[in-house]
């Protein structure tokens, strides 16, 4: 069984999808199983559906008001690289009204429903594909996988919300009596669910360059420290996955191939550029080709 897994990395998203396109399209790849974990999970129930078009449409667009109805930072380009500092009216005003997060998320929530419709789920549910995303269970801490298969429309369209919630600087949700946030807080690349569910070919999209290329500028504030902190976790747990999966799929005969970014795209993922994304996703077709060709040659 193939399988299409995504990583999460929000705005990066972008370069996930043109590789995507590249490998549904042009490679003639036929997914059964597709995971996702916060951006991916954004990708991969228009890609089950060959709807590359509309997401593409979604992700070369989206601005980050898009996203955010309170938006917790304000940012700047400072020396090429994104910093980012807090919006304290924002953030004041959302404590205020007792949330438990600096930012809340709820227009991503309605951006979900407008590009996804009912129409749409119910075709992917009668498709045969599996789709799966994956959360994070903070009060039972434990990750946690919803399959398109188990769930009503508006409870799905919210576990997808949720997935992509990278709290504190997105809404925290409570279902169920337990707190949720986006799935990458436990697992960013989810290559051994895929195996466990029966893949025996996996294509692994990672929105991380293979190898550190990245010096972090100094901290210029409390909220940009945080931000720091939280890159340097998730990538953490990033290359803890991608280790742990190798390890599953030698043991069972599997292939992973895996798809890095070959640079570095941004240092926030969490500004929505709408004029970088349309790069991004080019360049992710691009660099799809580009292995395609080279692996071809070595063949």
């Amino acid at each position: 069984m193939k399988a299409l897994v995504i990583s999460g990395g929000g705005s990066k998203g972008a370069f996930a999808g043109g590789v995507a396109q590249f490998l549904i399209e042009d490679g003639k790849r036929d997914y059964e199983l597709f995971l996702g974990t916060s951006t991916g999970s954004l990708l991969v129930n228009h890609l089950a559906l060959h709807e590359v078009g509309k997401i593409r449409e979604v992700y070369t667009s989206v601005t980050t008001d898009d996203i955010f109805n309170v938006r917790p930072f304000v940012f700047k380009e400072i020396h090429g690289s994104d910093q980012i500092a807090i919006d304290h009216l924002n953030v004041l005003r959302n404590f205020l009204r007792g949330s438990k997060t600096f930012g809340e998320s709820e227009n991503l929530r309605k951006l979900i429903r407008n590009t996804f419709t009912k129409e749409e789920f119910h075709r992917l549910r009668e498709s045969g594909k599996e789709v799966v995303v994956t959360v994070a269970n903070l009060s039972l801490n434990q990750v946690e996988y919803k399959s398109v298969k188990d769930y009503s429309y508006d409870e799905y369209c919210d576990w997808v919300w949720i997935s992509c919630n990278y709290t504190p600087f997105m809404s925290l949700v409570r279902r169920q009596g337990c707190e949720y946030a986006d799935g990458g807080l436990g697992v960013m690349v989810p290559v051994e669910e895929a195996l466990k569910l029966g893949a025996t070919e996996i294509d692994a999209i990672v929105l991380q360059t293979e190898v550190t290329q990245l010096n972090r500028m100094p901290s210029r504030n409390p909220f940009s420290l945080l931000t720091n902190m939280f890159a340097f976790m998730v990538d953490r747990i990033e290359k803890q996955n991608i280790r742990i999966g190798k390890f599953v799929a030698s043991h069972k005969g599997a292939i992973i191939n895996f798809y890095y970014t070959p640079t570095v795209l941004t240092t926030n993922s969490l500004i929505f550029n709408s004029e970088k994304m349309k790069k991004w996703w080019q360049s992710g077709y691009d660099f799809a080709k580009f292995k395609s060709q080279e692996t071809s040659q070595i063949e």
